[in-house]
């Protein structure tokens, strides 16, 4: 196991607070937006998730690292988040099947982080004041000095970081042999995504994200993808523009999180900045069409705006956030389009949502039509 040894470290906030913790992972500095998540578990698929590019990650559970790391429970090939705040950071882990501690892990991909955290507090700090950008150190102690390079930081609004994450060059997953085929636009696609994809028998390409609609077209595909990712989706036009030739096509499309967003874009309907956005294993949806209530996973920290959603005469409305009205799904008129703010393929999480994936192969297969 690696050293490790508890150092001063400080987490600075945009609007002054200061909280003093102890050094995980890394010695260093890092910068981000700061947001936290309310899941019990699933700790090293957050690490691992696109979407979270680019931000410092809160967890409210109050032990990280107890079960270890075990290489295959990832969303990615490396670490996405920008840093980490917790409160008990456990080096010494429980599980078997685990292959190296959390120290190990995050020292491996450079990751810093701090610990000994009242994140109760830091919690209702970031729910009252919004979510705000932030710093992690653990090599500088002058708060003057932090000040200063925190205030170079860009706000998350109107960055486009989908492009950062995404994959360099077009690969394939799957059996080449499966019954459909899907052309999916990598924002920032999760691993399990994919495999809800091979579960189904559906072979899939996956393309970077600033792949032309032709080039998606090559693969001859039943149907079209547009996964999560991270940043402002109000600042992509190369993907929304994708989404409208797509529609005039008129395959099967399906989107996930950022992809419901930039599918609400591509009908003429904004998105937003949300205050705090959602990052969970709990958030409860009604699913309007099947008058149903799902649990499902989230994470993000932009939406579509709800008054164009209602007012726009392009789509309709399938899914409902129970706890505050946001728009968690919509499906587009005329067309085999549909579209969901959460994820169904939440791994680990709550599984009330897989019947989407169910849903975009009857699409595909003509089975399921409105």
């Amino acid at each position: 196991m690696t050293n490790y040894t508890k150092l001063p470290a400080i987490l600075l906030l945009a609007d002054g607070t200061v909280f003093y913790g102890k050094a995980a992972g890394k010695i260093g500095t890092t910068t981000g937006e700061i947001c936290f998540n309310t899941g019990m578990t699933g700790y090293q698929e957050i690490f691992t998730d696109p979407s979270y590019f680019g931000q410092i990650m809160v967890t409210t559970n109050s032990h990280i690292g107890n079960y270890g790391i075990q290489k295959e429970e990832i969303e990615s090939d490396s670490i996405k988040i920008a840093g980490l705040v917790c409160k008990n950071y456990n080096i010494v882990y429980s599980r078997k099947q685990a292959t190296e501690s959390i120290q190990d892990y995050f020292q491996n991909d450079n990751l810093v982080a701090i610990s000994d955290i009242d994140t109760r507090a830091l919690v209702r700090h970031i729910r009252d004041k919004g979510a705000m950008n932030a710093i992690i150190s653990s090599e500088i102690t002058d708060l003057e000095e932090l000040k200063k390079k925190l205030a170079e930081v860009p706000s998350m609004e109107g960055l486009e970081l989908s492009s950062k994450v995404s994959t360099k060059e077009p690969y394939f997953y799957g059996n080449p042999e499966a019954s459909l085929k899907v052309a999916a636009l990598d924002l920032g696609i999760k691993k399990n995504i994919l495999r809800s994809f091979e579960n189904r028998d559906i072979y899939v390409q996956v393309f970077p994200a600033k792949t032309k609609f032709a080039e998606m077209q090559k693969f001859n595909p039943d149907g079209y993808f547009i996964s999560n990712g991270p940043g402002d989706p109000s600042v992509m036009p190369y993907a929304v523009e994708t989404i409208k030739e797509i529609l005039e096509e008129d395959k099967p499309l399906f989107g996930i999180c950022l992809g419901h967003q930039l599918l609400a874009e591509a009908n003429g309907i904004g998105t937003m900045k949300m205050f705090n956005g959602h990052r969970g294993l709990n958030h409860p949806v009604k699913n309007i069409i099947k008058n149903h209530c799902e649990v499902t996973s989230q994470n993000h920290g932009f939406g579509v705006v709800p008054d164009e959603v209602r007012n726009s005469d392009k789509v309709e409305i399938t899914h409902l956030n129970l706890n505050d009205k946001s728009i968690e799904g919509i499906r587009v008129k005329g067309k085999k389009a549909f579209s969901v703010q959460y994820h169904p393929e939440s791994s680990p999480g709550p599984h009330d949502s897989r019947y989407l994936f169910d849903d975009f192969v009857d699409v595909m297969t003509g089975k399921l039509t409105w």
